[in-house]
């Protein structure tokens, strides 16, 4: 659906259901409220240099995504990472992962808003996903060098519609979602979403429980002036979840469906209550403001069973299938703060434009994590007790030893507060080129409080993020580009001595061509790529269980992106990148048996990913019909740090069919990993490795209203 860029009030396709739903909604016109996207500017496609992805609702319901991690799937340029026993969102792109400790951080309606412990992100009250690849701290502040994720919500319109949608899956999964947006007076507008989704899975005793609500408020205050509310909430209950062993660097010794840690321990449960307000107007065509503010409150609390993971434990007992693991408890709470003032506009300098982007922010994140571990004794110290906390990966039997009480192991509150300021000119020299310079200065504190020790450090400083771009239209539909930034990003937590890490810093290279093909129904980019990323954490090598700054790496590659439509009843969505992801430098780690050599592969970051999606409208019996189907590869990836243990690579195939029985009923029908092929979606080590879902099916029916 295309966003106006005025403040007006205009006409224009609902933001509500997409593909098929949307489909049937064509023939009306509803009254939106125009927005802008915060940091996007006025600027077309062709005139941006950076590679950018917008996964839009019907793309994302074609796929059939309900979480951000399936979503994420779509761009080849994006990796699954270890994601913390299925409880957050953890992804790399273009072969670089954040701070491995906390939850990937991305961004919701150009807000900094993604920090915290609320669990996966579900796609509830979300209309599409932006992939924004390459440096952006220039404008966004810190983040990461390989690129950023946004999420664009959906927002109330001035039209009454509604839509129920009942599913029902394989593994006993039942979900509803329900989406209604109504104008309560000439200048105030309502949307209410909600989801339940109560499920089983493909591992044994693994059930999930997760429930949610996106009310927002659109108010008109002038026609050019509005001012939207959205409030995020959300609650889960997901058993803590690290997956499979491979047994002497085998995969496939133990079924996938095996769950090796205690059913007794309970779910952990996140919760998420967050609240974010804009304010938007025009002076006039050329000129606008935008002021913005959101607090995300996150949780996160349990026990769990697992796995143990050190150097004198990363192995099964003598016996070769006897697991040695430790129970622990979190109790984690996040509070994400961040306010923004934004003023965007073009003016003339002779005949050259200006369109700029001038603005400050500021954020504050409350990181508040208690942490308990009771650990059993290895086997060369006390062979009877290593196995009381330990279980059988043949013939498991749960709940066969009293579940040891934790003991605390951290406690401590970690606080980051940054303000910065930024500014961005895009300066059209000609009527083919352009350059575009961007500075951002950051000014950003961390403090570190140990509960335990009663010790508390600090450190601040400043730093200035550049971007240099130039763009250059070959024709009115191809364009060429190539951008230079720079990127930082803090690190958590504390060295053995107690000493807060400086920040990690890269530099990336960029250029492609873009173009459009079929009047624009077709859009696509090749880009090239290569990343500097410096002061790595990576292990002590003296004190396990504790980090040191020095890892260097660096990534290349090339991306093909292509969205849109081959004809005008068949649709397209196809992503490819090669990525080249490695350590520049050598480091000695202690939980692995073997020093970490320079050149050798980051974890997880496949050389090839290739997604492809296709639908076709077609009529049956006078009514519409979209029949479909998708193909995910993903290649080969190593799936231990210090090792060659590797995870396989995979091809996923999936199907779709949906139909419009009335005028108001949609039916819909998928199947995913149509072949039933054994993959793996990511690992941190041979005994963490998560396996994916085999094959499964999926009917719903929606109502429209």
């Amino acid at each position: 659906m295309a966003v106006a860029t005025s403040f007006a009030f205009i006409a224009a396709p609902a933001h509500g259901q997409a593909g098929e739903e949307e489909a049937a909604m064509r023939q009306e016109t509803v009254v939106v409220l125009g927005a802008r996207q915060a940091y996007q500017g006025d600027f077309a496609s062709l005139e941006t240099p950076q590679a950018e992805q917008r996964i839009d609702e019907e793309v994302l319901r074609n796929a059939g995504a309900v979480d951000l991690s399936q979503a994420l799937d779509l761009s080849a340029s994006v990796a699954r990472q270890n994601n913390f026993g299925g409880l957050w969102n953890s992804f790399a792109v273009r072969g670089f992962v954040g701070d491995q400790n906390l939850p990937s951080n991305y961004l919701v309606n150009g807000f900094n808003a993604g920090r915290g412990f609320g669990g996966p992100r579900d796609l509830s009250g979300v209309e599409s996903v932006e992939v924004l690849k390459g440096p952006r701290a220039a404008l966004f502040g810190r983040g990461e060098p390989g690129g950023t994720v946004n999420l664009v919500t959906k927002r109330p319109t001035f039209e009454t519609e509604g839509l129920v949608r009942l599913s029902a899956g394989s593994f006993d999964t039942f979900r509803v979602d329900a989406d209604w947006t109504a104008p309560l007076t000439e200048t105030l507008a309502v949307r209410l979403i909600g989801f339940h989704e109560d499920a089983g899975s493909f591992r044994d005793t693994v059930e999930t429980l997760k429930y949610g609500a996106s009310p927002s408020l659109a108010l008109r205050l002038g026609e050019a002036t509005q001012l939207v509310y959205e409030l995020e909430y959300s609650h889960k209950e997901i058993p803590f979840d690290r997956g499979v062993v491979a047994i002497d660097g085998q995969l496939g010794r133990i079924p996938e469906s095996r769950f090796l840690g205690e059913p007794g321990d309970g779910p952990l449960e996140s919760d998420v209550l967050g609240h974010q307000i804009e304010f938007q107007h025009a002076f006039n065509e050329d000129w606008h403001l935008m002021l913005g503010a959101t607090v995300r409150d996150t949780s996160l609390e349990g026990f769990s069973t697992e796995a143990e993971l050190t150097s004198a434990r990363q192995q099964l007992l003598v016996d070769g299938q006897t697991l040695t693991r430790q129970r622990r408890f979190r109790n984690y709470d996040a509070t994400y703060s961040v306010l923004r003032g934004e003023l965007s506009g073009k003016f003339m300098t002779g005949r050259i434009e200006h369109r700029i982007l001038i603005g400050a922010d500021t954020d504050k994140f409350e990181n508040d994590q208690v942490f308990a571990r009771a650990r059993a004794p290895t086997l060369a110290t006390s062979p009877s007790l290593a196995q009381l906390q330990a279980i059988n990966i043949f013939n498991p039997v749960y709940g066969q030893y009293p579940l040891p009480a934790p003991a605390p192991l951290t406690d401590r509150l970690d606080i980051q507060e940054s303000s910065g300021l930024f500014l961005q000119d895009q300066v059209s020299l000609t009527d083919r080129l352009e350059v575009r310079v961007g500075l951002r200065y950051d000014d950003y504190a961390q403090s570190f409080e140990n509960r335990l020790s009663g010790t508390e450090v600090s450190q601040s400083y400043t730093q200035t993020s550049p971007q240099f771009g130039l763009v250059y239209r070959l024709s009115d539909g191809v364009s060429v580009y190539g951008v230079y930034g720079e990127n930082f990003r803090p690190l958590s937590g504390t060295d053995f001595d107690g000493n807060p890490f400086d920040p990690n810093q890269s530099r990336s290279v960029e250029g492609g061509v873009k173009f459009l093909l079929r009047e624009g129904a077709l859009a696509g980019t090749i880009s090239v790529f290569s990343i500097e990323q410096e002061n790595i954490l990576v292990s002590d090598p003296v004190n396990a269980g504790f980090s040191i700054a020095g890892g260097e790496a660096e990534s290349q590659g090339f991306e093909i992106d292509l969205q849109g439509r081959l004809t005008a009843s068949l649709s397209l969505w196809l992503s490819y990148a090669y990525v080249d992801a490695s350590l520049s430098n050598d480091i000695l780690d202690p939980d692995f048996a073997l020093p970490v050599k320079a050149g050798s592969r980051l974890l997880n970051i496949p050389e090839h990913t290739f997604s492809l999606q296709m639908a076709k409208e077609l009529e049956l019996a006078g009514r519409p019909l979209t029949l479909g189907g998708g193909l995910l590869h993903v290649g080969e990836r190593l799936g231990e740090t210090g090792t060659d243990f590797k995870l396989p690579d995979y091809t996923l195939l999936r199907a779709f069919a949906a139909y419009n029985l009335t005028d108001t009923v949609i039916l819909r029908a998928e199947v995913d990993n149509l072949t039933d092929e054994t993959w793996y979606a990511n690992s941190y080590s041979q005994l963490w490795v998560q396996p994916g879902t085999p094959r499964s099916f999926r009917i719903s029916a929606a109502y429209r209203f």
